[in-house]
Protein backbone atom coordinates (compact mmCIF):
# COMPACT_ATOMS: atom_id res chain seq x y z
CA UNK A 1 0.00 0.00 0.00
CA UNK A 2 1.39 3.85 -0.85
CA UNK A 3 2.46 5.73 2.19
CA UNK A 4 1.23 8.53 0.42
CA UNK A 5 -1.86 11.08 2.39
CA UNK A 6 -4.92 11.57 0.19
CA UNK A 7 -6.73 14.87 0.25
CA UNK A 8 -10.78 14.53 0.10
CA UNK A 9 -12.29 16.47 -2.89
CA UNK A 10 -15.20 18.63 -2.30
CA UNK A 11 -17.42 15.77 -3.66
CA UNK A 12 -16.05 13.14 -1.21
CA UNK A 13 -13.63 11.87 -3.51
CA UNK A 14 -10.30 10.87 -2.02
CA UNK A 15 -6.91 12.17 -4.16
CA UNK A 16 -3.37 10.98 -3.10
CA UNK A 17 -1.56 14.30 -2.06
CA UNK A 18 1.62 13.60 -4.41
CA UNK A 19 1.33 12.13 -7.48
CA UNK A 20 3.57 11.15 -10.43
CA UNK A 21 3.25 13.73 -13.54
CA UNK A 22 4.22 12.42 -17.02
CA UNK A 23 4.33 15.79 -18.79
CA UNK A 24 7.23 15.65 -22.19
CA UNK A 25 7.72 11.88 -21.54
CA UNK A 26 7.34 10.15 -25.06
CA UNK A 27 4.35 7.08 -25.52
CA UNK A 28 7.38 4.74 -25.65
CA UNK A 29 9.10 6.07 -22.21
CA UNK A 30 5.77 6.45 -20.38
CA UNK A 31 5.13 3.05 -19.70
CA UNK A 32 8.39 2.05 -18.79
CA UNK A 33 8.01 5.39 -16.43
CA UNK A 34 4.88 5.01 -15.26
CA UNK A 35 5.57 1.47 -13.70
CA UNK A 36 8.36 2.70 -12.26
CA UNK A 37 6.45 4.83 -10.20
CA UNK A 38 3.65 2.49 -9.30
CA UNK A 39 6.39 0.27 -8.43
CA UNK A 40 7.76 3.20 -6.24
CA UNK A 41 4.27 3.31 -4.32
CA UNK A 42 2.68 6.55 -6.50
CA UNK A 43 -0.80 5.56 -6.86
CA UNK A 44 -1.68 8.92 -8.34
CA UNK A 45 -0.58 9.06 -12.45
CA UNK A 46 -1.36 12.79 -14.29
CA UNK A 47 -1.12 12.98 -18.19
CA UNK A 48 -3.59 14.78 -20.25
CA UNK A 49 -4.47 14.40 -24.37
CA UNK A 50 -1.65 16.86 -25.36
CA UNK A 51 0.78 14.92 -23.74
CA UNK A 52 0.59 12.17 -26.84
CA UNK A 53 1.40 9.47 -24.46
CA UNK A 54 -2.08 8.17 -22.55
CA UNK A 55 -1.18 4.88 -24.10
CA UNK A 56 1.56 4.15 -22.69
CA UNK A 57 0.41 5.20 -19.39
CA UNK A 58 -2.33 3.29 -19.90
CA UNK A 59 -0.10 0.34 -20.55
CA UNK A 60 1.64 0.68 -17.40
CA UNK A 61 -1.47 0.80 -15.36
CA UNK A 62 -2.58 -2.56 -17.24
CA UNK A 63 0.82 -4.73 -16.12
CA UNK A 64 1.18 -2.76 -12.56
CA UNK A 65 -1.33 -5.11 -11.47
CA UNK A 66 -2.17 -2.80 -9.24
CA UNK A 67 -6.03 -2.92 -8.21
CA UNK A 68 -8.08 -0.09 -10.30
CA UNK A 69 -9.81 1.40 -7.09
CA UNK A 70 -6.29 2.04 -5.60
CA UNK A 71 -5.29 4.16 -8.15
CA UNK A 72 -6.47 7.68 -9.12
CA UNK A 73 -5.72 8.94 -13.08
CA UNK A 74 -5.97 12.21 -14.60
CA UNK A 75 -6.03 13.04 -18.13
CA UNK A 76 -6.88 16.70 -19.70
CA UNK A 77 -9.29 18.30 -22.95
CA UNK A 78 -7.17 19.67 -24.79
CA UNK A 79 -7.69 23.05 -26.39
CA UNK A 80 -8.52 21.45 -29.89
CA UNK A 81 -11.22 19.40 -28.85
CA UNK A 82 -13.22 22.22 -26.87
CA UNK A 83 -16.93 22.82 -27.24
CA UNK A 84 -19.44 20.29 -26.07
CA UNK A 85 -19.74 17.44 -28.47
CA UNK A 86 -16.17 17.89 -29.42
CA UNK A 87 -14.98 17.45 -25.48
CA UNK A 88 -17.57 13.96 -25.27
CA UNK A 89 -15.55 12.70 -28.43
CA UNK A 90 -12.28 13.69 -26.84
CA UNK A 91 -12.89 12.13 -23.73
CA UNK A 92 -13.90 8.94 -25.59
CA UNK A 93 -10.46 8.99 -26.93
CA UNK A 94 -8.76 9.72 -23.93
CA UNK A 95 -10.55 6.42 -22.34
CA UNK A 96 -9.53 4.36 -25.25
CA UNK A 97 -6.20 5.39 -25.02
CA UNK A 98 -5.58 4.55 -21.46
CA UNK A 99 -7.40 1.38 -21.86
CA UNK A 100 -9.92 2.72 -18.75
CA UNK A 101 -13.48 2.62 -17.79
CA UNK A 102 -13.21 5.60 -16.18
CA UNK A 103 -11.04 8.01 -14.97
CA UNK A 104 -10.80 9.51 -11.65
CA UNK A 105 -10.40 13.16 -12.68
CA UNK A 106 -10.75 15.28 -15.98
CA UNK A 107 -9.28 18.29 -16.23
CA UNK A 108 -10.09 21.08 -19.21
CA UNK A 109 -6.39 21.78 -19.95
CA UNK A 110 -6.60 25.55 -20.51
CA UNK A 111 -9.61 28.23 -20.51
CA UNK A 112 -8.30 29.79 -24.06
CA UNK A 113 -10.82 32.77 -23.52
CA UNK A 114 -10.12 34.52 -26.43
CA UNK A 115 -11.96 31.22 -28.48
CA UNK A 116 -14.27 30.96 -25.45
CA UNK A 117 -15.56 27.55 -25.44
CA UNK A 118 -14.78 26.31 -21.79
CA UNK A 119 -18.39 26.85 -20.71
CA UNK A 120 -19.62 24.39 -23.35
CA UNK A 121 -17.08 21.85 -22.38
CA UNK A 122 -17.74 22.38 -18.94
CA UNK A 123 -21.27 21.19 -19.59
CA UNK A 124 -20.01 18.30 -21.26
CA UNK A 125 -18.09 17.54 -18.06
CA UNK A 126 -20.88 17.41 -16.23
CA UNK A 127 -22.57 14.72 -18.11
CA UNK A 128 -19.02 12.70 -18.10
CA UNK A 129 -19.38 13.22 -14.26
CA UNK A 130 -22.67 12.57 -13.90
CA UNK A 131 -22.38 9.22 -15.97
CA UNK A 132 -19.71 8.02 -13.61
CA UNK A 133 -17.07 8.14 -16.38
CA UNK A 134 -14.72 10.56 -14.62
CA UNK A 135 -15.20 10.41 -10.43
CA UNK A 136 -14.35 14.43 -10.59
CA UNK A 137 -13.90 17.02 -12.65
CA UNK A 138 -11.82 19.97 -12.26
CA UNK A 139 -10.17 22.91 -14.42
CA UNK A 140 -6.14 23.74 -15.13
CA UNK A 141 -4.59 27.00 -15.77
CA UNK A 142 -7.75 28.56 -14.78
CA UNK A 143 -8.14 32.65 -13.37
CA UNK A 144 -10.25 32.99 -10.53
CA UNK A 145 -12.75 35.06 -13.14
CA UNK A 146 -12.98 31.79 -15.15
CA UNK A 147 -13.80 29.60 -12.61
CA UNK A 148 -16.67 31.87 -11.16
CA UNK A 149 -18.25 31.97 -14.43
CA UNK A 150 -18.33 28.05 -14.62
CA UNK A 151 -20.24 28.33 -11.23
CA UNK A 152 -22.54 31.29 -12.03
CA UNK A 153 -23.57 29.63 -15.04
CA UNK A 154 -23.46 26.13 -14.57
CA UNK A 155 -23.72 25.88 -10.65
CA UNK A 156 -21.36 23.09 -10.55
CA UNK A 157 -17.84 24.05 -8.65
CA UNK A 158 -14.62 22.63 -10.11
CA UNK A 159 -13.17 19.93 -7.82
CA UNK A 160 -9.47 21.35 -8.63
CA UNK A 161 -7.66 23.56 -10.17
CA UNK A 162 -3.95 22.46 -11.45
CA UNK A 163 -1.53 25.76 -11.91
CA UNK A 164 1.69 26.19 -12.31
CA UNK A 165 2.66 27.23 -8.48
CA UNK A 166 6.85 26.71 -7.32
CA UNK A 167 8.34 28.78 -4.75
CA UNK A 168 9.21 31.23 -7.54
CA UNK A 169 5.60 31.59 -8.63
CA UNK A 170 3.20 31.18 -5.71
CA UNK A 171 -0.27 32.66 -7.05
CA UNK A 172 -1.46 33.86 -3.70
CA UNK A 173 -4.49 35.13 -5.57
CA UNK A 174 -5.89 31.83 -6.85
CA UNK A 175 -5.27 29.72 -3.89
CA UNK A 176 -7.19 32.10 -1.89
CA UNK A 177 -9.94 31.84 -4.21
CA UNK A 178 -9.64 28.11 -4.39
CA UNK A 179 -9.64 27.66 -0.20
CA UNK A 180 -13.07 30.04 -0.24
CA UNK A 181 -14.58 28.00 -2.56
CA UNK A 182 -13.39 24.79 -1.71
CA UNK A 183 -11.24 23.75 -4.73
CA UNK A 184 -7.97 22.02 -4.09
CA UNK A 185 -5.10 23.47 -5.58
CA UNK A 186 -2.83 20.97 -7.51
CA UNK A 187 0.54 22.51 -8.55
CA UNK A 188 2.31 21.50 -11.98
CA UNK A 189 5.90 22.46 -12.58
CA UNK A 190 5.94 22.16 -8.33
CA UNK A 191 9.82 21.94 -8.54
CA UNK A 192 10.34 24.86 -11.16
CA UNK A 193 11.22 22.88 -13.93
CA UNK A 194 14.77 22.11 -11.97
CA UNK A 195 16.33 25.89 -12.76
CA UNK A 196 16.48 28.87 -11.09
CA UNK A 197 14.26 27.53 -8.40
CA UNK A 198 16.73 24.66 -6.74
CA UNK A 199 19.43 26.59 -7.28
CA UNK A 200 18.22 28.89 -4.32
CA UNK A 201 20.72 29.15 -1.37
CA UNK A 202 18.23 28.87 0.83
CA UNK A 203 16.84 25.53 -0.42
CA UNK A 204 20.37 24.14 -0.20
CA UNK A 205 20.80 25.16 3.25
CA UNK A 206 17.52 23.72 4.10
CA UNK A 207 18.71 20.57 2.70
CA UNK A 208 21.61 20.36 4.48
CA UNK A 209 19.22 20.96 7.76
CA UNK A 210 17.17 18.26 7.45
CA UNK A 211 19.53 15.59 5.33
CA UNK A 212 17.37 15.86 2.40
CA UNK A 213 17.58 17.12 -1.10
CA UNK A 214 16.89 20.77 -2.07
CA UNK A 215 13.54 18.99 -4.44
CA UNK A 216 12.58 17.11 -1.36
CA UNK A 217 12.40 20.57 0.71
CA UNK A 218 10.53 21.84 -1.89
CA UNK A 219 7.51 19.02 -1.97
CA UNK A 220 7.62 19.04 1.40
CA UNK A 221 6.67 22.54 1.88
CA UNK A 222 3.83 22.16 -1.31
CA UNK A 223 2.24 19.64 0.80
CA UNK A 224 2.73 21.26 4.02
CA UNK A 225 1.05 24.45 2.42
CA UNK A 226 -1.44 21.89 1.48
CA UNK A 227 -1.14 21.86 -2.38
CA UNK A 228 -1.16 18.39 -4.44
CA UNK A 229 1.92 17.88 -6.47
CA UNK A 230 2.91 16.02 -9.33
CA UNK A 231 6.57 15.66 -9.88
CA UNK A 232 7.78 14.51 -13.05
CA UNK A 233 10.87 12.31 -13.95
CA UNK A 234 12.14 9.31 -16.26
CA UNK A 235 14.75 8.78 -13.76
CA UNK A 236 13.94 5.84 -11.71
CA UNK A 237 16.18 6.92 -8.20
CA UNK A 238 14.57 10.53 -9.07
CA UNK A 239 11.81 8.76 -8.67
CA UNK A 240 12.01 7.11 -5.53
CA UNK A 241 13.38 10.30 -4.36
CA UNK A 242 10.51 12.43 -4.92
CA UNK A 243 7.78 10.41 -2.69
CA UNK A 244 10.13 9.64 0.32
CA UNK A 245 8.74 13.18 1.63
CA UNK A 246 6.88 12.01 4.67
CA UNK A 247 9.34 10.88 7.43
CA UNK A 248 10.04 14.88 7.73
CA UNK A 249 8.57 18.11 8.06
CA UNK A 250 9.67 21.65 7.84
CA UNK A 251 9.34 24.19 10.95
CA UNK A 252 7.23 26.29 10.59
CA UNK A 253 9.57 29.46 10.03
CA UNK A 254 11.40 27.34 7.43
CA UNK A 255 8.02 26.95 5.73
CA UNK A 256 7.63 30.67 5.67
CA UNK A 257 11.55 31.26 4.55
CA UNK A 258 10.63 29.69 1.42
CA UNK A 259 7.46 31.23 0.66
CA UNK A 260 9.61 33.97 0.87
CA UNK A 261 11.22 33.15 -2.24
CA UNK A 262 8.07 34.24 -4.21
CA UNK A 263 9.27 36.67 -7.68
CA UNK A 264 5.90 36.26 -9.15
CA UNK A 265 7.97 34.58 -12.32
CA UNK A 266 5.92 32.28 -14.45
CA UNK A 267 7.94 29.71 -16.25
CA UNK A 268 4.66 28.69 -18.25
CA UNK A 269 2.26 30.56 -20.26
CA UNK A 270 -0.25 33.40 -19.48
CA UNK A 271 -3.76 31.85 -18.88
CA UNK A 272 -5.46 35.35 -19.98
CA UNK A 273 -3.65 34.87 -23.48
CA UNK A 274 -3.10 31.75 -23.80
CA UNK A 275 -5.13 30.73 -26.73
CA UNK A 276 -3.16 27.88 -28.21
CA UNK A 277 -4.90 25.34 -30.55
CA UNK A 278 -2.10 23.42 -31.54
Amino acid sequence: MSSVPSITLSNGVAMPQLGFGVWQVPDDEAARAVGTALEAGYRSIDTAAIYENEKGTGQAIAAAGVPREELFVTTKLWNADQGHDTTLRAFDASLAKLGLDYVDLYLIHWPMPGIDKYVDSWKAFEKILAEGRAKAIGVSNFQPAHIQRLIDTTGTVPALNQIELHPHLQQPIPRAYHADHDIATEAWSPLGQGGDVLAEPLLGDLAGKYGKTVAQIVLRWHLQLGNVVIPKSVTPSRIRENIDVFDFELEQADVDAVTGLNTDTRLGADPDTMNWLG
